[in-house]
Formats: C-alpha cells, structure tokens, sequence
C-alpha cells in the first residue's frame, strides 16, 4: 500500500454546493438552444441514493460460529495482505483499491476502474 497519509478525505456530512455554470460554460447547438457544460447537468442524479461497499474478503461460517461473533473478534478472510479490495456501488463491481488511513480514519483509494460489460 502507498503512504497517503497527507491526502485530506471528502467532507461527506455536508451537502455539496454545485457552482452554476458561467457564460464561458454555455454553448449553442445547431438548433440554437443553450447546452450547459458542467456539474449543473448533473444536478437531477445528485439526490439519487446508491449503496457503496468496499469488501476486503469474505469467509464462510456456521450460524452458530456467526452467532459467537463479538468485538475484537479475528476473521479468517479468503484473501491476503495487500491484495486489492474490490468496491461496488448497488451490487455492482465497479472498481478495485486498497485500503489507506489518512489522518487516522481508514479510506479507500481506487487503483482500477473495471469498465461495464456490454451484452
């Protein structure tokens, strides 16, 4: 894993102000309408929920084994130190990374894209 130690992380608690698009950001198609180019296109999908996991590995137990599980509990996980995690966003693949800590809360950064596959 790379030291990203000085990387600050997101605020996500807050809610994100999207600057309006200024006149440099506005261009006229064919037809003569304005086309916006910027985050203001995308301000319909921003209240759209989406579930983000970032799986480390995964094991596989009795219900009663699952049942026994507590604080400071050890896993035995199907992978190994330094192998890439891999993150989905609604059950979906969609990238793999590590694990970093920055400033002492532990992050993810995303070192693949794996691109959708069209059927």
């Amino acid at each position: 894993m790379s030291d990203n130690s000085k990387m600050p992380l997101p605020n996500l608690d807050n809610e994100v102000d999207v600057p309006k698009p200024t006149a440099a950001a506005v261009a006229q198609s064919a037809d003569g309408d304005s086309i916006s180019k910027g985050a203001a296109d995308l301000e319909a999908v921003f209240d759209v929920p989406v579930q983000v996991s970032a799986v480390l590995g995964r094991s596989r137990m009795d219900v009663g084994q699952l049942l026994k599980i507590g604080p400071g509990t050890v896993l035995e996980l199907d992978r190994k130190v330094g192998e890439a995690i891999d993150i989905y966003v609604n059950d979906r693949l969609v990238a793999r990374g590590e694990v970093v800590l920055v400033e002492e809360k532990l992050g993810v950064t995303m070192t693949e894209i794996i691109k959708a596959e069209r059927g």
